[in-house]
């Protein structure tokens, strides 16, 4: 696995500091912002105790590193589990290897299914330029890394999140930066089709609408403590996959054990961007629906986030 560093972001070594024996490379900015007490994993860890520890942690991501050296070796995210659990082709490692029983299927190696093309930004980068990367490449979080690939960092939207909560000045109204066009599902949905669709579309919350009326908010993370709870597990009987993601979405909906939040956040068009953030933040939540005289116009997500704070200060 080769990581793609991007080192044109980064600071040199100058002149004067080889003449003066002062070969010390000050962090970019980036570092003032991204969570340091970066949790990574080493390869062989298993799919489940990934899942577990996205859990426990409160992560969506996971960078994947040697444990003797620590370099970075690739990253598994929410929705790649979710794509091996019925979402996408990652799906045909539980199918084609394990003849769809996924209870032997979860002990497979995090290799199997992580991403090895990984994005990395060199510490000395700036906090904008690692913004307009995460915008650029599509990902929700970037690992930083040091002169010999050893993660040290990682910037997420989360920690881009409590930056603006923390930064009142950057503000605006959501329906000027929010995502219109929102993908929902029924009640009735299946699991697998709702999977599929976060995989197919690349979205990671799918709110759920029946007659017009916002049932709830699958997500990522609904779906992972779905698995992790031990909740899909007691619907196995004969150990194959489909016992479990052929069930509606309401059968998550319905369990308070599993749900990541028991009401999406929803807000008028004209809410401030600081409202939301500072809401999004209490909770946890990671998107925020907006709803006009009943009807929903669109979901302010952390991505939709970083863009904004990106044209406003990159």
């Amino acid at each position: 696995m080769k990581v793609r560093r991007n080192d044109f972001i980064g600071a040199k070594i100058g002149d004067d500091e080889r003449k003066s024996g002062k070969n010390v490379i000050k962090p970019g900015s980036v570092m003032n912002v991204a969570t340091k007490n970066v949790i990574t994993i080493p390869p062989t860890s298993t799919i489940m105790s990934a899942v577990k520890s996205m859990i426990t942690y409160s992560f969506r991501r996971l960078p994947v590193a040697d444990p003797g050296t620590k370099r970075l070796e690739g990253i598994i995210t929410g929705m790649d589990i979710v794509n091996f659990f019925g979402g996408g082709e990652k799906h045909r490692i539980v199918e084609d290897r394990y003849d769809g029983n996924l209870l032997v299927a979860i002990n497979e190696e995090v290799r199997e299914i992580m991403e090895r093309n990984v994005i990395a930004a060199d510490f000395t980068s700036s906090f904008e330029d690692v913004l307009e990367l995460l915008l650029k490449n599509r990902v929700g979080g970037m690992p930083i890394v040091d002169r010999e690939d050893r993660v040290i960092g990682i910037l997420t939207e989360r920690d881009v999140l409590h930056y603006l909560s923390s930064h009142k000045n950057f503000d605006g109204i959501v329906s000027d930066y929010m995502t219109r066009g929102v993908i929902t599902a029924e009640p009735d949905t299946t699991i697998r089709d709702a999977m599929k669709l976060m995989v197919e579309k690349g979205i990671r919350r799918l709110p759920i609408i029946k007659d017009g009326i916002l049932m709830g908010l699958i997500t990522s993370t609904t779906l992972l403590q779905y698995f992790a709870s031990g909740e899909a597990f007691k619907l196995l009987v004969t150990g194959d996959v489909s016992e479990i993601i052929d069930k509606p979405v309401k059968v998550i909906l319905s369990n308070e054990k599993v749900l990541q939040y028991r009401e999406p956040l929803t807000f008028p068009p004209y809410a401030s961007i600081s409202e939301v953030v500072d809401k999004m933040v209490e909770t946890g939540h990671g998107a925020a629906l907006i709803v006009g005289d009943e009807d929903l116009e669109g979901i302010v997500t952390e991505r939709d986030l970083v863009r904004f704070l990106c044209q406003v200060k990159c």
